[in-house]
């Protein structure tokens, strides 16, 4: 028994070494190919930034596991994959020469229009995964897509993927159950997201997923374990991703990061959401009250 416990503490820390590492040397090498005038000139730099980073996330891991944080731990490996994988594409494009062909935005989207349906499948299966498996932000996954398709086409590939992956993790949580939502999205926050939740799923969780910043790949899953129906969910989800998803990607192409009334824009944005997000958190008793009494739902 003591063998087998060794044995699984062995591999676990190994298969962090294991993702840094193969992080680092695809990055590294894809560097090296030197195909960008940028990357010609800081190369050094760049390379050891690489390898403070993997080193870092790889320290981390160990850490976290040796004093069994596991949600923390589990973060790690996810966030180390999601590199690995970005990694490999990173060293693809260098190694063929593709990523000097597409180093402006209209480039990106001019080869990706080459590549036919291709790309969008590939994106649409990445959107799916940032829900139930990658920890990738939602404004991050739109925001690559606006990059690589526009903001109407992005709008429709990642809504559909989001949608398929809240779905899922909705299904994960009701028919697999509490211990397999807890193993993919971390006992810790499900157990923290239930508690705030307890008695006002419905009203609170919809407003949730309507806002930037909350945990919405976790609150699939709690949602799948809390009293919601299948229909309510559904219907619930459809309604939210989709405002979500637009306003986006329709926000990323109309509101420029290069100029400084875009980043005045976008810092109000974010102290807005910020205060929205306390606000909920804050008052969900006495909003989901208000809402109940006027939409008659405790006379149910």
């Amino acid at each position: 028994m003591k063998f087998f416990e060794v044995l699984k503490h062995t591999v676990n820390i190994l298969a962090v070494v294991l993702f840094g590492a193969v992080a680092f040397l695809f990055i590294a090498y894809g560097l090296a190919y030197k195909n960008l005038q940028f990357i010609s000139e800081h190369f050094d730099l760049l390379f050891w930034i690489s390898f403070a980073v993997c080193g870092a996330a790889v320290i981390a891991g160990v850490l976290f596991y040796i004093f069994k944080k596991q949600t923390a731990f589990r973060l790690i490996i996810c966030s180390l994959v999601f590199v690995d994988i970005c990694a490999v594409v990173f060293f693809a494009l260098c190694a063929t020469g593709l990523i000097a062909k597409i180093n402006s935005v209209e480039g990106l989207r001019d080869y990706i229009s080459q590549t036919g349906s291709m790309a969008a499948l590939i994106y649409i299966a990445f959107c799916f995964l940032q829900v139930v498996l990658l920890p990738v932000p939602g404004s991050v996954a739109v925001g690559v897509g606006v990059a690589m398709f526009g903001p109407l086409k992005c709008a429709v590939y990642s809504f559909i993927g989001i949608l398929l992956g809240s779905i899922v993790a909705f299904y994960v949580g009701r028919k697999i159950g509490y211990k397999a939502a807890c193993w993919i999205a971390g006992k810790d926050s499900i157990d923290k997201w239930l508690e705030k939740l307890k008695g006002k799923d419905y009203l609170i969780l919809s407003i949730m997923f309507l806002l930037p910043l909350f945990p919405d790949d976790v609150l699939c899953f709690v949602a799948g374990l809390s009293s919601m129906t299948d229909r309510f969910f559904i219907v619930m989800i459809v309604i939210t991703r989709a405002i979500s998803v637009v306003s986006t990607s329709y926000s990323f192409e109309l509101i420029p990061f290069n100029t400084w009334w875009g980043i005045m824009i976008w810092l109000s944005l974010l102290v807005l959401i910020l205060i929205s997000f306390k606000l909920v958190l804050k008052y969900s008793d006495q909003i989901d009250g208000f809402l109940k009494d006027k939409l008659n739902l405790n006379k149910r």
